[in-house]
């Protein structure tokens, strides 16, 4: 019997024995587990209960033209929140914060009760309500630094600059693609809590400075910007068209002056729309069709929308003409209104009428469908199409903005007689306006590809150079001397030929026109555009008009025409380049000039009776009954054209 209970103590024993060691060889191995695997997790679970972090937004960095002018910059602002754990008022914070930020109670009252860490009230409060707020001392009340991003110009190049989102992150634009030049990074406010997420009187608040962003210097030039802004939005509403573009960029680099979109939008409103019809009906829209509106309002058609070049691409024709040899200046060609290709008869814009017999340098300037065929036709399709695929028709240009669309190209194998003769004069595919303006660059600055692009260096805060982007120059596409006698040519259509409302006295231009029939033909509807490039010898600026869908009179030298006219008469002297007037320029220019009379002291009938004799035009201001002062001042000598205004009392 003892021997019995002493085996049945033993095998007790030893079953405790092995229950003990198993637990502890157990626990063992979950504190190595808990250590060694969840330790990094658990220490940041420990420290996110026992400390509150707050981010600091950094500044972020201002966008400037090529002149420094600011184009974007942020505003100090803050951010206002709550630390649940510490308010010792709920009702009496709810109602402070409700008054002061403008606020529903219900909303701010429910955040503030809200059992988390911290809770947002507000973001991109004004400086000086903040300084309201924080002066008042509230308990778990935390105003900390925020930055709000400011458009100083509105709507200037909207599509190109681009804005911002809450969190100050680039949405579309320059502000995108160059975002993390310009973010920085954000700081914290680290502050010290016991298990109830309850301040330690002990421990002090610690704070993380942020690194503000660096600021980005475009190759835009604010002067240019606004010449163009405003001579595109006049032609749009004049002409009722859908939209409108001007792109001014350098040719020999690919720097871009200015790029004006119209209809454009507020860059400090973006997501406001800029149609009155529809803002009045806007909240019976769906999310998605908001959405698809919007954008559309900050689509930057430019570079993310193809058309039907029509007649600007003849520049590409005549170039690889040139460059192959199979014509030159004075190869002789005969239009009769039309020419028939594998059994199909193609037109001349002019037709039924005939330009007859002409040079091909005539050809050019009359911008002559059947001539462009026919030298198509010498260089063959193989030909053309590589030179196509050379001059980046079919790939991005590369420009340093988001979104870039690729031209739409037959394929090679596909292009037969009819297809060859139709594109030799920009019809049957697609490319982008950029694609154009670069291609033309490389036809006109001695045959090289270049990137067209706004980024020029980033710098901080100090004006030292942190980044500077080299965009270089890419193969050439055609030879030096081809692209000199491209450029006489381009500049005999200007002084001469179908771009001669764009001609400029004392100034060498060159350029070519286009009027492109939209998809689906016979819709009605066309896209006017002029590519012009100055001086002509040696063009630091080449300039794209686009005019899409103007009502009534639709032809491009007619439409863009006076609008390239406007443009480059304000910009070519800007960019110092000086006139240089032939002798019957001069004798032009001489007549078109009058000396100003002294209209002070008439009557205004009188005055008004002078200007009708010397055939110039005068504003009255004033309701008096006689002139007292004038601009400009008498004897000075002005052109006809200029206004004169005359002060009344």
């Amino acid at each position: 019997m003892h021997n019995g209970i002493s085996l049945q103590l033993k095998r007790r024993i030893f079953t405790l024995i092995i229950s003990f060691v198993a637990l502890t060889f157990a626990m063992c191995i979950r504190l190595s587990y808990v250590q060694l695997v969840e330790g990094d997790k658990l220490q940041t679970l420990a420290e996110e209960q026992q400390t509150r972090d707050r981010t600091i937004a950094p500044t972020r960095g201002n966008i400037y033209d090529r002149n420094l002018n600011v184009l974007a910059k942020s505003a100090s602002v803050a951010t206002i929140g709550v630390v649940h754990a510490q308010i010792q008022d709920p009702e009496r914070v709810a109602k402070v914060l409700t008054e002061h930020l403008n606020m529903d109670y219900e909303t701010v009252y429910k955040k503030v009760t809200k059992r988390v860490a911290f809770e947002r009230i507000a973001t991109k409060v004004d400086k000086s309500i903040a300084d309201e707020i924080r002066a008042l001392n509230l308990p778990g009340v935390k105003v900390d630094e925020d930055s709000k991003r400011y458009y100083p110009f509105n709507t200037l190049a909207s599509q190109t600059i681009g804005f911002v989102g809450k969190d100050n992150q680039g949405i579309v634009g320059l502000e995108v693609k160059y975002d993390s030049y310009l973010k920085g990074t954000p700081g914290k406010i680290l502050m010290e809590t016991n298990g109830k997420g309850q301040r330690r009187e002990e421990e002090v608040e610690v704070r993380i400075d942020p690194t503000n962003g660096n600021h980005l210097v475009s190759t835009l030039d604010l002067t240019l910007q606004q010449y163009a802004e405003q001579a595109i939005e006049k032609a749009v509403q004049m002409k009722g068209a859908r939209r409108g573009a001007i792109i001014m960029m350098n040719p020999q680099n690919g720097e871009i002056y200015a790029l004006a979109i119209k209809p454009d939008f507020n860059l400090n409103e973006p997501f406001t729309i800029n149609n009155e019809q529809l803002a009045s009906s806007w909240n019976l829209f769906t999310s998605a069709e908001k959405q698809n509106y919007l954008n559309q309002m900050w689509r930057n058609f430019t570079i993310n929308d193809t058309y039907e070049p029509g007649s600007t691409f003849k520049v590409f024709t005549s170039a690889m003409g040139l460059e192959e040899g199979v014509v030159d200046e004075n190869s002789s060609f005969n239009c009769s209104g039309s020419k028939t290709v594998a059994g199909r008869t193609i037109k001349c814009w002019r037709s039924p009428r005939a330009h007859g017999q002409e040079t091909f340098v005539q050809g050019v300037q009359n911008s002559c469908n059947p001539v462009f065929m026919e030298v198509a036709e010498r260089i063959g399709a193989s030909k053309f199409y590589d030179y196509m695929i050379k001059f980046g028709f079919k790939s991005k240009t590369n420009i340093d903005l988001p979104g870039e669309a690729v031209g739409i190209l037959h394929s090679k194998s596909n292009i037969g007689p009819v297809e060859l003769a139709t594109m030799s004069f920009g019809q049957s595919f697609q490319i982008t306006p950029m694609q154009l303006l670069s291609a033309s660059a490389a036809a006109v600055n001695g045959g090289y590809k270049v990137t067209p692009h706004f980024g020029k260096e980033v710098i901080d805060d100090s004006g030292n150079v942190v980044t500077t982007f080299d965009f270089g120059k890419g193969e050439q596409i055609i030879s030096a001397k081809t692209s000199e006698r491209l450029k006489k040519i381009l500049e005999s259509v200007v002084s001469e030929g179908g771009g001669h409302k764009a001609y400029i006295p004392g100034y060498h231009i060159g350029g070519k026109t286009a009027t492109s029939q939209k998809l689906p033909r016979g819709s009605g509807k066309y896209t006017a555009s002029f590519m012009s490039f100055a001086p002509a010898d040696n063009p630091i600026i080449m300039t794209l008009v686009i005019i899409d869908e103007p009502q009534g009179t639709y032809y491009g030298g007619a439409i863009a025409g006076p609008v390239m006219k406007e443009v480059l008469e304000n910009a070519l002297p800007y960019l110092g380049i000086q006139p240089d007037y032939t002798q019957e320029e001069l004798q032009q220019k001489e007549v078109q000039k009058v000396t100003v009379p002294d209209f002070r002291n008439m009557t205004i009938k009188d005055a008004k009776n002078q200007a009708d004799e010397v055939s110039i035009e005068v504003e009255i201001q004033g309701e008096g009954q006689y002139i007292t002062s004038q601009f400009p001042m008498p004897g000075e000598m002005i052109n006809k054209t200029t206004k004169i205004i005359l002060y009344t009392q």
